[in-house]
């Protein structure tokens, strides 16, 4: 019997290799994960300038891709995210957007990839593309040719950032500051000293005495001010934290009694804002520390910096990725002024032969030939005169190439700009030669002129302070809110003195208003709010239990519908609609329901049947978005309950 041990032990370390290399975590040459660079070197290659779907970049990329449509989409949108410019939510360090693609400080999700378009950026084109400098390996089914690595000139692994889970090993790399990233480079090339700490997107402030050089940990709070004496008001985020997961810790604080906060709202657009309203005798002095002590407006990161090198994982420090990132800026400049210095020799060979072959009128010397190998021959030997002015040797190819010339372009052949061009290159070529010389002062000079160009607009989000002292733990004592409605005017708070009903709520308590246009909406108990409209239901809300009601409405058309939903999940504040395009509720019941509704039809001539039935027990709950079940196949006048039987 053949032990299954040895091979279980071979395939286990291929997964595991696979899983390490090609998957999971960055190669430190071009700072991304497989599926990233054949993101990237799609955009590349499908790029004109304009904005693609996604979905048609996703297909494309599969050709290279193993692992289908859905691990493609989900790196594209992080990939996406990276990076946010000044004053251009959709203009991130690569990619830059068109449609939603999701919101990191919201936490929403990106909408389908038929409805959402990017493009390259002006920086993607021109740090990370290189065709000539670019080394190919089969894709996965062998059918095309994808990247081994792209030839990045900044230091993409840090710029992003990254997370990653392997077979008995994880990344964690924090995101750096672009500008700080490329002053470094610029740095070590003169062989200064620096101290790099992390940057996030969602701003915020941070304490990075923990963290030195890649290692450590960096706690980040979220930046919190007053406005006002009765309020406190979020701004920038927590990196790792949304606004949604915030907004539910500082609920979670709430109802445990570690925080006092009356009403939470949240006016999140592309910046954020969540307005917390303080009870009477509370002030913010107190409750933003309580604020960073029990909810996550405060957050510890941890780095852990595992990248791949020479096909194998390595735990470099940041100084020594940017060491890395620089040695192979600078190879990648030499090998684009040594290319370049080809292509000029190049043209400048080319052209020095036409001048001659033309000018020289080596061309009539082939009208006399009457075979193919004479025609050659002539001009090897027409040439041949010339050859101290070569720039080099003459070939078969280029003889070929004298012999294509057509009679329009020795017509109109001028001299002085043929010479001028060459003049041109020759002035183009000592360039290139005096930069390869002073290689150093080159890469100085690339990285000046990056940082002069792209640097602003990505500024530094994250406060960097020296140090953030701990804050205690203090218990918070409930105290009892009086709510008064108004019918007459609308107002429902804690400022309405003169009520036609009132409640006694803790600052916990959630409350639902129901409207009779079919709009609702759960709060905290706010200070005072206008209700518009006549109100069917105005109550506590269990936010566990929720609440079942069922609603009879007719819609613009007055025909009747009926619909029993469960009200439970809720963002505060948010109106909700218990009813579509329009309409009127006419009856609105709470919990379980029986007995019978009665359609009276909306009279018209010949008309036999002026009734309709409707058991309400026959109903079954649906989503808020459904129309319901409709109760009469004509227009109806009224909706009348009635004991069933």
């Amino acid at each position: 019997m053949t032990s299954l041990k040895p091979l279980m032990e071979r395939n286990f370390l291929e997964y595991a290799s696979y899983v390490v290399v090609d998957r999971a975590i960055p190669d430190l040459r071009d700072g991304c994960k497989p599926v990233q660079r054949r993101i990237l070197h799609t955009l590349s290659t499908m790029d004109d300038g304009k904005f693609t779907k996604v979905a048609n970049i996703i297909g494309e990329c599969m050709k290279l891709h193993p692992h289908g449509d859905v691990s493609i989409g989900d790196a594209l949108v992080v990939l996406a995210n990276k990076g946010r410019a000044l004053n251009n939510f959709d203009l991130g360090f690569f990619i830059e957007k068109q449609g939603n693609f999701g919101n990191i400080m919201t936490g929403d999700g990106p909408a389908a990839s038929r409805y959402i378009e990017c493009r390259l950026t002006p920086l993607a084109k021109e740090v990370l593309f290189n065709p000539a400098l670019t080394s190919t390996l089969p894709s996965y089914d062998g059918r095309r040719e994808e990247p081994e690595s792209l030839p990045a000139k900044v230091p993409v692994v840090l710029m992003l950032g990254t997370e990653g889970i392997a077979v008995g090993m994880a990344t964690t790399i924090l995101p750096h500051n672009f500008g700080e990233l490329l002053k470094a480079q610029v740095k070590i090339l003169r062989g200064e000293g620096f101290r790099l700490v992390p940057d996030f997107a969602t701003g915020g402030m941070m304490d990075a005495s923990s963290y030195e050089d890649g290692l450590g940990k960096v706690t980040v709070r979220a930046r919190i001010e007053a406005d006002g004496e009765r309020r406190v008001v979020i701004s920038e985020l927590a990196w790792g934290t949304t606004v949604d997961s915030l907004m539910e810790s500082i609920e979670g604080a709430i109802g445990k009694g570690k925080v006092k906060i009356s009403n939470i709202t949240d006016k999140t657009g592309e910046e954020v804002r969540i307005e917390l309203d303080l009870p009477r005798g509370v002030t913010a002095d107190e409750v933003i520390p309580q604020l960073y002590a029990f909810t996550d407006c405060e957050v510890t990161h941890s780095s852990n910096i595992v990248v791949i090198r020479d096909r194998k994982p390595a735990e470099p420090t940041v100084k020594q990725i940017l060491e890395d990132c620089t040695a192979r800026l600078q190879d990648i400049i030499r090998r684009e002024l040594e290319h370049l210095l080809g292509n000029l020799a190049d043209k400048q060979h080319w052209l020095t032969l036409e001048q001659l072959f033309i000018e020289n009128r080596v061309y009539k010397k082939i009208e006399a030939q009457t075979t193919e190998e004479g025609v050659r021959q002539a001009v090897w030997t027409g040439m041949a005169a010339f050859k101290a002015l070569f720039v080099r040797d003459m070939v078969d190819a280029d003889v070929d190439r004298l012999l294509e010339i057509r009679i329009k372009r020795i017509s109109q052949f001028d001299i002085d700009k043929n010479r001028k061009d060459i003049d041109d290159i020759v002035r183009q070529i000592k360039e290139a030669k005096a930069k390869l010389k002073d290689l150093v002062g080159t890469t100085i000079g690339w990285l000046e002129y990056l940082h002069d160009k792209y640097a602003k607009f990505f500024p530094r989000r994250t406060q960097n302070l020296k140090a953030m002292a701990q804050i205690d733990e203090k218990a918070v004592a409930r105290a009892n809110i009086r709510l008064g409605y108004d019918a007459e005017t609308g107002y429902f708070g804690v400022a309405v003195k003169a009520a036609d009903k009132e409640f006694k709520v803790s600052e916990y308590d959630k409350l639902i208003a129901i409207l009779q246009d079919g709009t609702y909406r759960i709060m905290a108990p706010p200070e005072k709010v206008l209700l518009e409209g006549k109100v069917l239901h105005l109550d506590r809300f269990d936010p566990d239990k929720g609440l079942t009601v069922t609603v009879l409405y007719r819609d613009k058309g007055k025909l009747p519908w009926a619909k029993k939903v469960h009200i439970q999940g809720f963002i505060h504040d948010k109106i909700y609609e218990l009813i579509k395009d329009g309409g009127r509720v006419d009856h609105l019941l709470l919990g379980n329901t029986s007995g019978a509704a009665v359609s009276q039809m909306v009279p018209a001539p010949k008309q036999r049947v002026h009734e309709e039935t409707f058991d309400l027990a026959t109903l079954e709950p649906c989503g808020l978005a459904a129309r319901g079940t409709r109760m009469a196949e004509r227009p109806t006048a009224k909706i009348v309950l009635r004991p069933k039987g």
